[in-house]
């Protein structure tokens, strides 16, 4: 019988725990932000330092984004545990 390899399912728990942490980072973000205030032409960055780098487009805002990750964590983390149970 052929079995996976072990180093697999560690592989899907380290995606999973970096999908699902980069996207919490991002759901907080997405829910805590504020946008820049804009005097003029003049950015008020002085007493508000924003990220103006775009995570994604702005047709899924980084709060979407972020929980789209945490699924995605949990998917991969699902498989990891399958994965292993079969190997076992």
């Amino acid at each position: 019988m052929n079995r996976p390899d072990p180093r697999r399912a560690t592989v899907l728990y380290a995606m999973s725990a970096t999908c699902a942490a980069i996207g919490a980072l991002l759901w907080v973000r997405g829910r805590t932000s504020t946008p820049p205030r804009v005097y003029g032409s003049f950015l008020a960055a002085d007493s508000y330092i924003s990220s103006a780098w775009q995570v994604w487009s702005q047709a899924v805002p980084e709060e979407r984004l972020g929980l789209y990750l945490v699924a995605a964590g949990l998917v991969l983390a699902v498989a990891g545990r399958l994965l292993s149970d079969r190997r076992d």
